[in-house]
């Protein structure tokens, strides 16, 4: 195929192609953007739709308030006497601006007065005399065929209202039992609309489905008249490329063949060949550089050569890194290593973010600073308040940090990483390159992360934030293991919360929690730093106190006991507090017992003689 056949196929693809594609897609965007001009004015319009239901709902929460001040009405509901009852919903409905009026009680209508298909209910709960819900009153002062209307009127759009499977009301006389959708495109009654629904409160907790309907005719005049204006640009482009493309083919074939020669003896490896250059167009240009390029092509080899072995030590280490991503500083270790000989730096470091979250705290550091340390730190602190990466130059040191994400991945910022070198700035491929470091140590570091979470996670109690019944084993044979070695004593208290069974019986289980939480709080705030307080189980709860002998343990107990005592918890929903007390039994090594299982056995054993012997106690083990 000849060089002349080759452009005209190379201009199909390069330009006819791509002009083909771009007119697809241009009609695409077309399509959508009309479509989306449509959905944005009946969402506009809709919303109108919405606030009209809301201004509905805020009259029925007017007319609400009278309903149930109503003390003939209220009187019947108490007393139980539904046919008085509805016998005054219904005068209610009569003589005032009310459509419907109905009593709700688990989830069903046990009376109602007006019209069934009244919408937008305002509703309160039912209290009698002393305090306790018995239903929930529900009013309403408009129907659905007039809040349709009412809506047509202000928006212009066709509206549909449907409870459930069916009808309620609709300005449309073609309207089926049909569910529309929530936003999308139907055709009733032989004509197109585009249609958003959105869902709103009825009475029981059922919802009805309010559906607006805008015209399509207008969007789909848009759509055409959108698309002719395009076709003739395109249509233009595409003969002013036919017209260029000519010309360009002509002019081609008699410059190229000057380079078909050189770059043949190029790629036999001959460096030295050159391409004559005559003019001053850009093929001069191209050949001048051509020349250029078979001088530097020999020296280039080389230098990759290099950078092939400096790589293969990159990707080295980042193998390291991914083997020990389970430590911190050995992971940013590597990066930054990886960073320095990746980009040619002089020297790098990673820093974390303060407990401030507004200085820096050095955790690596690679090279020699010398004269980059002032560039690096103001870099440093621009990329940490900036949030992305940024570079700096202080005489001929340049430096570029980068921010190392939280593990949420959103704005918040938990170190950077920094490189810096002397005598030429970062090109954009090594910017590019520290971009991905910075982001494999991110991701590394959220892993260290999420690993440090589930391991404390696994041994904490959710509902008190103490050690759970594993952390506790833990924490106790620990202590043990230690109190042998060295022949330190230890305590072990056991506590158990008096009636607390009564408490849930009589109070909910939410109100068992509360306690609990409330006497976990005493436990921290009582006990030492070094003290491990926990959740046993149940209404069970322990200390293992290292370093305390028996007697220490039982004056912690007894001032963890007085403590509870005192607690005054706040009902749920009621006036009032709880009272609450527990009892502790107390054992130590080596005063009680010679090994784990034997302390427990023996603290267990006081705990259940402190029970015995009348609660609300604290008991030595014997």
């Amino acid at each position: 195929m000849s060089f002349r056949n080759r452009l005209t196929l190379f201009f199909v693809l390069i330009v006819i192609v791509p002009m083909v594609s771009v007119a697809f897609v241009l009609f695409r965007l077309i399509d959508d953007n009309e479509s989306g001009k449509a959905d944005a004015r009946v969402a506009a319009q809709q919303q109108a739709a919405i606030n009209l239901f809301a201004e509905e709902r805020d009259r029925a929460e007017e007319v609400l308030g009278e309903v149930g001040s109503d003390n003939v009405l209220a009187q019947a509901l108490q007393t139980g006497d539904d046919a008085r009852a509805a016998k005054r919903a219904r005068q209610l409905v009569r003589f005032r601006d009310i459509e419907r009026i109905a009593i709700v009680d688990g989830g069903r209508i046990v009376l109602s007065a007006g019209d069934p298909e009244a919408v937008a209910p305002a509703a309160r709960p039912l209290r009698n005399r002393s305090g306790r819900s018995f239903g929930r009153l529900e009013v309403s002062v408009i129907d659905a065929t007039a809040y349709a209307r009412r809506v047509r009127r202000v928006t212009g759009l066709e509206t549909i209202v449907r409870r459930g499977d069916g009808l309620l009301a609709g300005t449309l006389a073609s309207a089926g039992d049909e569910a529309l959708p929530r936003l999308g495109e139907v055709e009733v009654g032989g004509r197109d609309y585009r249609v958003a629904s959105f869902d709103a409160p009825g009475f029981a907790s059922a919802s009805v489905r309010v559906s607006t309907l805008g015209s399509q005719a207008g969007t789909d005049t848009d759509v055409a008249t959108s698309r002719l204006y395009a076709g003739g640009i395109l249509l233009g482009f595409l003969v002013l490329a036919v017209i260029f493309a000519v010309g360009v083919s002509r002019s081609l074939q008699q410059q190229i063949a000057g380079f078909l020669d050189a770059a043949r003896r190029l790629g036999a490896g001959d460096f030295s060949a050159k391409v004559p250059t005559t003019g001053n167009d850009e093929f001069s240009a191209l050949g001048e550089e051509f020349n250029s390029m078979s001088r530097q092509l020999e020296a280039r080899l080389e230098e990759l050569s290099q950078e092939r072995e400096r790589v293969q030590g990159s990707m080295r280490r980042l193998g390291e890194a991914v083997a020990s991503n389970l430590d911190r500083d050995a992971l940013l270790e590597i990066v930054v290593r990886t960073a320095v000989d990746g980009v040619a730096a002089d020297a790098g470091r990673a820093s974390v973010c303060g407990e401030d979250l507004a200085t820096l705290e050095e955790r690596v550091s690679i090279g020699s600073m010398g004269g980059l340390a002032r560039a690096m730190e103001s870099v440093e602190i621009d990329a940490l308040r900036a949030g992305r990466p940024r570079e700096a130059t202080a005489g001929d040191a340049s430096a570029i940090a980068h921010p190392l994400r939280g593990a949420d991945g959103g704005e918040s910022v938990v170190g950077v990483v920094s490189v810096g070198r002397a005598g030429r700035p970062f090109t954009p491929s090594e910017r590019e390159l520290l971009h991905y470091l910075a982001g494999q140590a991110a991701v590394s570091m959220e892993n260290v992360d999420l690993h440090e979470t589930v391991a404390r996670e696994s041994i904490t109690d959710e509902l008190t934030g103490l050690a759970n019944r594993r952390g506790f084993g833990d924490a106790l044979s620990r202590e043990v293991e230690r109190s042998k070695r060295f022949g330190d004593p230890m305590g072990l208290v056991l506590l158990d919360l008096d009636d607390f069974k009564d408490i849930n019986d009589n109070h909910g289980h939410q109100q068992g929690d509360v306690v609990l939480r409330e006497v976990a709080r005493v436990l921290r705030e009582t006990s030492r730093e070094v003290d491990e307080p926990a959740r046993y189980g149940g209404e069970e709860l322990a200390l293992v106190l290292p370093g305390t002998d028996l007697d220490g343990a039982f004056n912690l107990a007894e001032r963890v006991r007085e403590r509870i005592a005192r607690l005054r918890v706040a009902r749920l929903g009621d006036p009032g507090t709880l009272q609450v007390t527990a009892s502790f039994g107390v054992a130590a090594l080596p005063a009680t017992a010679s090994d784990e299982e034997g302390l427990v056995a023996a603290a267990d054993a006081a705990l259940y003689e402190a029970k015995r012997g009348g609660k609300n106690k604290s008991v030595r083990a014997q």
